[in-house]
């Protein structure tokens, strides 16, 4: 499958023309080549989680473009930085990964430039690869067992999944201390008024057929259903190409917008084993309706906080240190083609994604709430602590 698809990667990978005004510099190229690597079926390993890829693809980037000298190309610095990352993350799509690398490179105008920059480029990946070397991200994710306690997370119906990436919380951040440095208060008791509120909303707003949710909310939580790193990396993508701020500080923006979202899932992994709390299908149909459905399937992890926020605040946070909160834009959707859904702030975005999961009937408010603040300190503390060349 992987084989079949190196061929379509090819056809989708954006070309290079860096004389054609605003033409996307190779960050936003390369950016778009990962987001259509990790669309394909098989081509992400299933237990290595792919913001630690995107992190690792721009850390070369910046590393690449700031550090090489005057008489260097910086293109060419990004590109092989990026193409020597991917291709060794992802060898099946290296011959894909080649073609773009060549014609990049072929693009620019001086080959004295270019050879500079390519040398410069190389360096940044190799030192990144090395640095992710020894990680904890190769690790086997260890066996999850229940305790089959109220409140403490079991696999949950249809499929019954095992727990997925029950390891991520003990990879080694990118710029955090450590996974649990920001991990949030536990959740409120399962006999509290919060959590009986929590769960009275998702039981009526995220049942399967719900009366009380809107179509509009039935479309939100079908739309924002897809790995949520990819709609962000999108948005960013959206918001570089408008502003035209050139090669170093769109490098700088993704770097700092990857680190974020890749600390921000180690640590919402960290904090979702340590809390082991139960998906809301579970405590609703153990304690007030057996035969209740969510709209859309439950994710294999426990509940608490909720992955979608996180993310998205972390982005938001990100985001909106570089252009401000008031950006108006449209995003689509990869699990619906030719529907948009549009924002005249990302912290708008951010309201839509979080309460997205709440329409689907797979988290609820207290979940939100606490990736919300979670995805927020991660990215506060990543932008004052990032690496500056």
């Amino acid at each position: 499958m992987i084989r079949a698809a190196v061929a379509t990667l090819a056809l989708a990978l954006p070309s290079a023309a860096p004389a054609a005004t605003h033409a996307p510099d190779p960050v936003v190229t390369w950016n778009q080549t990962l987001l259509s690597i990790v669309r394909t079926p098989g081509a992400q390993p299933a237990t290595v989680h792919p913001t630690r890829s995107f992190a690792m693809l721009h850390s070369a980037i910046y590393e690449a473009v700031a550090s090489a000298p005057p008489s260097a190309s910086r293109w060419a610095a990004a590109t092989v930085a990026a193409h020597d990352v991917l291709s060794s993350l992802y060898p099946s799509m290296r011959p894909a990964l080649d073609d773009q690398e060549q014609r990049e490179l072929a693009a620019l105008p001086s080959a004295a430039r270019r050879s500079r920059g390519q040398l410069a480029g190389a360096a940044a990946a190799a030192h990144e690869l090395a640095l992710r070397a020894n990680d904890g991200s190769d690790a086997v994710p260890p066996p999850y067992l229940t305790t089959g306690l109220p409140g403490d997370y079991r696999p949950a119906p249809p499929a019954f999944a095992p727990p997925v990436f029950t390891h991520w919380g003990a990879v080694r951040p990118f710029v955090l201390r450590s996974g649990d440095q920001f991990r949030p208060s536990p959740p409120p008791a399962l006999g509290s008024a919060r959590y009986a509120a929590a769960i009275d909303e998702v039981r009526s707003l995220g049942q399967d057929s719900s009366t009380t949710r809107t179509a509009d909310q039935t479309q939100i939580a079908r739309f924002w259903a897809a790995p949520i790193q990819n709609y962000w990396n999108e948005i960013a993508q959206t918001a570089a190409l408008a502003h035209h701020d050139g090669i170093v500080r769109d490098a700088r923006l993704f770097d700092q917008l990857n680190l974020s979202l890749a600390d921000g899932t180690i640590a919402f992994y960290d904090a979702k084993y340590a809390y082991r709390l139960w998906r809301p299908i579970t405590a609703i149909r153990e304690t007030i309706d057996p035969a209740w459905t969510p709209l859309a399937n439950t994710p294999a992890d426990p509940s608490y906080p909720g992955a979608h926020s996180v993310v998205s605040a972390a982005a938001a946070t990100v985001l909106q240190a570089e252009f401000g909160d008031r950006f108006a834009f449209s995003v689509g959707s990869e699990l619906l083609p030719g529907v948009t859904r549009s924002f005249r702030s990302f912290s708008a975005a951010v309201d839509e994604a979080a309460r997205s999961r709440i329409y689907a009937g797979v988290h609820t408010s207290l979940d939100d709430e606490a990736g919300r603040t979670l995805g927020g300190e991660v990215a506060g503390y990543v932008l004052a602590h990032a690496p500056r060349q």
